[in-house]
């Protein structure tokens, strides 16, 4: 059995849980305070992580884990990515005198330094995203290699930041239900699909409208994403743009035309404001820095089966010069084309059934009802 240092993340208990399927009250009697001599530790700029280097006269500050099993070596370094780090031996200062231990080592120092790493500064920020991801990502262990688990990881963040959202941003209950403790019990999640996305098979029961419970149910769910919607519109103009690219749904319909118009859109980065992300995705979308963001409708796609959301904006722009072009990110095999049209000739498109994407259809009828007033203030 080794002893292993941790100087980062999993200095939080709750992730180091998460990664080695313990217990925090059993990993606690085997932790040990202890400091990197002539190291510092930093976050790595404009990331939510940190980044260990050499730096004479500091120490970095740190935990080590005492009798660590094969078994749980095997799952720190499937967690922490055959990529980017390697397994170092190091001499820790401890109270008790200096402890030689295996620490995760960067493979190279090219990464660039931010502030001072502050631990409780990023659990504030990130530690609840990150333990669901841990979980998340030992989950597909049995799946995946490494190197493909650690770039699922970004997404699986997502996926936890937008449970956070939901909390943040639930609505108001006037007239629908409002939730009480115990109406919905979920008992078993059973063996689903982890990837990129996800589909949740599992058993609940929940109270009924006239007060009796259902029986137990199985039921499937597909785990989505938050995105960013949002329609460039110019109110000089009455001219908005609008997206077209190849959709799967559509081709695996076998509707044979699977080019779609839509409205800019992309996934919620983890810690993202939804607003940000459209701002970004108009960029990559179709070149457009826009102007004033409108929130128009926050609304679930499809609630009977999916957790995806929708942050839906009208981003005020001057259309005026734009030109139509193709665009997207390359990396995620993207290719769109924009295309910029009068408010009316839009309205014909959804009427003729050839803007069929809900989403776009719901912004439109948005905008029908606050045109004038937009119009008004250009």
């Amino acid at each position: 059995m080794s002893k292993l240092f941790f100087y980062g993340t999993l200095c939080h208990i709750p992730l180091l849980e998460a990664v080695l399927g313990s217990s925090s009250e059993l990993l606690s009697d085997r932790l040990t305070v202890g400091a990197l001599p002539d190291h510092a530790v930093y976050w790595v700029k404009d990331q939510p992580y940190p980044m260990i280097a050499k730096v004479p006269g500091h120490a970095a500050q740190g935990v080590i884990l005492d009798a660590v099993t094969e078994d749980e070596e095997a799952r720190l370094s499937y967690y922490e990515g055959a990529f980017s780090y390697h397994l170092s031996e190091v001499t820790v200062a401890t109270d008790a005198g200096p402890v030689r231990a295996l620490c995760f080592y960067p493979m190279s120092q090219d990464q660039q330094r931010g502030a001072d790493w502050v631990l409780g500064d990023w659990v504030r920020g990130w530690g609840e995203m990150a333990v669901g991801a841990a979980r998340d990502v030992m989950a597909r262990r049995a799946r995946y290699d490494a190197e493909t688990a650690a770039s699922l990881r970004p997404f699986l963040m997502a996926r936890h930041w937008s449970r956070m959202l939901a909390r943040e941003g639930a609505g108001p209950t006037t007239r629908r239900h409002r939730t009480e403790a115990g109406d919905v019990s979920v008992h078993d999640r059973l063996e689903g699909y982890r990837g990129f996305f996800e589909l949740a098979e599992f058993e609940f029961d929940h109270r009924r409208f006239d007060g009796n419970r259902t029986p137990r149910v199985t039921r499937e769910a597909f785990l989505a994403f938050d995105a960013a919607l949002v329609l460039p519109y110019d109110p000089a103009t009455d001219h908005i743009l609008l997206i077209e690219q190849l959709r799967f749904g559509p081709l695996w319909r076998k509707d044979p035309q699977p080019w779609v118009f839509e409205p800019i859109a992309g996934l919620v980065d983890a810690g993202e404001d939804p607003a940000d992300t459209a701002r970004r995705e108009a960029m990559e979308e179709s070149g457009l820095h826009l102007g004033a963001l409108e929130p128009m409708v926050q609304v679930y796609a499809s609630p009977g089966y999916s957790t995806e959301f929708f942050h839906c904006f009208l981003g005020v722009v001057d259309l005026s010069d734009y030109s139509a072009s193709t665009n997207g990110v390359e990396a995620e095999h993207e290719d769109i084309c924009s295309h910029v049209m009068p408010f009316d000739t839009a309205m014909a498109l959804v009427q003729s059934g050839e803007i069929n994407a809900g989403p776009l259809i719901m912004m439109l009828y948005w905008l029908a009802a606050e045109r004038s007033r937009l119009r008004a203030s250009a």
